[in-house]
């Protein structure tokens, strides 16, 4: 390689710094109503045209048509012909289904360190990718390459590794099933485990936290069960902007009776009150009609364990002194193991460390304890607010032992509910994208198709960054997602990404994983979810697994954005092709026929038996879920034991949370306002409790440098503007991608290595 091409380029692996002119309002008090409507039909106008649009969601969430490609929250059986999905549902959508484009013609007009200097929100609105593109060695600029060229590309670099275990191939939450199991059995008969996806940074504590104490790492609810429910607790979530669907479930729940729960460190609108704009009141009637939380309880950045201590001390104490029991002995005894430890450790807290460290009163922590003591049909609902800790895992098996104790799993109206990403997250993970893959799966890949799967265990995502930054690996295969932005510590993985020789993204959209990349680049363009997937048999459909563990079909009906464009199983059949001189895996037959792929599913994992003819019914089916049937591990389930985390902070520290905006589902920017907390054309600012402003001298608006310091490493994230918020002392929140350049790499939750995104030391400099 001669001198020019081992210059690097010079790229800005961090969100703009520029500021766009932050205006702050009062924050909604209720959510949705004719504002969500207004702010759906403006941005699917805008991007995909008022009549094409409309007539696109028209078939969004139906029988017939496709999944949404934004969150995963399950569909209700009867649904909506007008609207069966939300207003960030018509932004992914629109997003999706934009008429702007990303050609060669684009990529010769504007180099990669140009783009580089692009806020998030102007890549993401450029449009469509429309033809694969190459970034050569030491070039300044993507130029075409054709597909049969780009294969052999890959495949090249990838044979010409001393190791499988040199490549790593991540997965987003938007793969279907079937590109996803096509995916990871091409990647073990490459050779390699190193399958990471984005649970590592999200919902893995929440698989790690289940499947130690229940024996299955998904939820064990099911959309039914929110009308049957008596109390449902909703914790370290905000529906009302990731799972906005979610809302209507509530709002049923609350007309059958059932009493709400809010616990989260910022007052969130959706929780509040919410108006459905599918019904009539949703439009003229009051938000005091529509309230939903019962309760708030606005707890301090991880003192969530010790407000659930601090609850279970409470109760015990009731159950200790009252003739009519609060836990529910029978199902103790009969399903669970580990109760006496559990009741010794929650006799031995200290209820006055557990209110100073929550933040929470003792009359409302009481009157909690009194709501969840009267009622055995308990859901508790929860997301990033509790898996993104240090402690998250044991935060979540403390939820599971509140459970378990009211018997309040596997009967109707009861039960766990981890509310899931993206809209296929869960799905991938159970067609075997993990890094850590059951023996019983790898057996059943050598028996079905014939080769030896790899048994080592593979990188994760913290792990893979690392493995890129110290040269372990030196080829990066993204299938979908927005890496570096989506992880932690933005300089280092940068540098992870530019160490390799060659990064590859199948993508619908322009993101910064394409501008901070290795020695050479590929972009893969695919089919997005609304689109129609033609192959040699005829129109296929896919499928995907919702947050509730339902299988269902999805099928695009729109034109493709460009002739160019292939389906993510034909990627990755044809990348198989290209890699492979010979293959024990027919990959022809499987895109030809997703029939095909589906019955391989079905001969490799249990629960899909008759897949092809169950996933055609209207509703799906629903897959085997040992702790919602009560057929725990050993026929137990168990509780544990987790201590109070020390948090303490320097005079000058606070604790900060990375939070997502109203116009944002993930790392994808669809505006610059969040319009239920009240701030406008602005995301670089930090949400801060007034006292605190008040005391270290810091005005509204007033811009400032926030700086993290993680065992001798420092880092800084400039310019943001100080919001004054209702958040508790020495706590601030700020959104994501920006701050996460401030979220140490080695700052992980215990057994998930999951980031500690919600949970960074920070102090504020002006």
């Amino acid at each position: 390689m001669n001198k020019t091409q081992n210059t690097p380029r010079k790229v800005n692996p961090f969100t703009s710094e520029k500021l766009t002119g932050l205006e702050i309002k009062p924050p909604k008090t209720v959510a949705a109503g004719i504002e969500a409507v207004k702010s759906a039909l403006h941005h699917i106008a805008k991007e995909s045209g008022m009549v094409r649009g409309n007539r696109i969601l028209l078939k969004a969430n139906q029988k017939k048509g496709f999944d949404c490609p934004g969150c995963a929250w399950p569909d209700p059986k009867t649904r909506s012909k007008i609207a069966e999905y939300c207003e960030n549902g018509a932004k992914a959508i629109a997003e999706e289904t934009t008429l702007q484009r990303v050609n060669p013609a684009f990529f010769k007009k504007h180099s990669v360190e140009e783009l580089s200097q692009w806020s998030d929100y102007q890549l993401g609105k450029s449009g469509r990718l429309t033809h694969p593109m190459l970034l050569k060695a030491g070039s300044s600029h993507y130029e075409e390459i054709n597909w049969e060229e780009a294969f052999s590309l890959i495949a090249q670099e990838l044979n010409s590794l001393e190791s499988p275990d040199e490549a790593i191939f991540y997965t987003s939450g938007r793969t279907s099933n079937e590109a996803a199991f096509m995916y990871q059995l091409f990647v073990r008969q490459f050779g390699t485990n190193n399958l990471p996806d984005c649970s590592n940074m999200c919902h893995e504590s929440s698989g790690t936290a289940l499947s130690e104490t229940l024996g299955i790492g998904k939820g064990s609810v099911t959309l039914e069960d929110f009308d049957q429910a008596e109390v449902i607790v909703v914790i370290g979530q905000n529906p009302g902007t990731n799972h906005p669907r979610m809302l209507t479930a509530l709002q049923s729940a609350k007309k059958q009776g059932a009493k709400i729960i809010h616990i989260n460190p910022l007052p969130e609108a959706g929780l509040v009150a919410f108006k459905n704009p599918q019904k009539l009141k949703g439009w003229v009637g009051s938000s005091s009609d529509q309230a939903l939380s019962d309760l708030f309880l606005q707890v301090r950045i991880n003192g969530d364990m010790a407000l659930l201590k601090g609850i279970l001390k409470l109760m015990a104490e009731q159950d200790a002194q009252s003739a009519q029991k609060v836990f529910d002995y029978e199902f103790i005894k009969q399903y669970t193991t580990g109760f006496e430890e559990f009741l010794e450790d929650i006799e031995q807290v200290d209820l006055e460390e557990c209110l100073q460290q929550s933040g929470i009163d003792r009359a409302l922590l009481q009157q909690t304890a009194d709501l969840l003591s009267q009622h055995r049909k308990i859901i508790v609902c929860w997301a990033m607010g509790l898996t993104q800790h240090e402690n998250a895992v044991g935060v979540i098996q403390q939820i599971v032992n509140l459970l378990l104790v009211k018997g309040s799993i596997g009967k109707p109206g009861a039960g766990t509910c981890p509310v899931r990403g993206h809209s296929n997250v869960q799905g991938d993970r159970t067609m075997g994208i993990w890094e850590k893959p059951p023996q019983t799966f790898l057996d059943n890949l050598e028996k079905n198709f014939g080769f030896v799967p790899p048994q080592h265990h593979g990188y994760d995502t913290v792990e893979a960054i690392k493995a890129m930054y110290e040269h372990k690996a030196k080829v990066f295969f993204a299938m979908g997602g927005n890496f570096l932005s989506a992880t932690p510590d933005t300089e280092y993985t940068a540098k992870a990404l530019q160490n390799c020789r060659l990064t590859v993204q199948v993508s619908t959209k322009l993101n910064r994983s394409h501008l901070i990349t290795g020695q050479q680049a590929i972009i893969l363009p695919c089919l997005g979810r609304t689109e129609l997937d033609m192959q040699a048999s005829g129109k296929q459909f896919v499928s995907v697994e919702n947050s509730m563990g339902v299988v269902h079909q999805s099928q695009g009906h729109v034109k493709p954005a460009s002739p160019h464009l292939l389906s993510e199983p034909m990627i990755v059949a044809k990348l198989a092709q290209a890699t492979f001189k010979a293959s024990s895996v027919d990959w022809q037959a499987m895109v030809h026929n997703y029939d095909q792929v589906r019955e391989q599913i079905e001969a490799t994992i249990p629960g899909f038996e008759q897949y092809n003819q169950r996933v055609r019914q209207p509703n799906g089916f629903h897959l085997p879920n040992v702790a919602r049937e009560r057929k725990f591990k050993n026929g137990q389930a168990f509780f544990t034991v987790h201590p109070l985390p020390q948090n303490t902070l320097a005079p000058e520290e606070f604790v900060m949370m990375t939070i997502r905006s109203h116009d944002q589902y993930n790392t994808t920017i669809y505006g610059l306002d969040d319009r239920y907390r009240g701030i406008y054309n602005e995301r670089r600012v930090v949400l801060m409790n007034r006292e605190d402003m008040q005391e270290f001298g810091i005005q509204s608006q007033q811009k400032v440098d926030l700086m993290s310091s993680y065992e001798g490493g420092q880092r800084k994230a400039s310019k943001f503007l100080v919001v004054p918020y209702d958040i508790p002392k020495r706590c601030v929140a700020t959104y994501f991608p920006e701050a996460n350049v401030l979220v140490p790499i080695d700052s992980v939750a215990l057994k998930s290595n999951t980031p500690t995104s919600k949970y960074v030391i920070v102090t504020i400099e002006s």
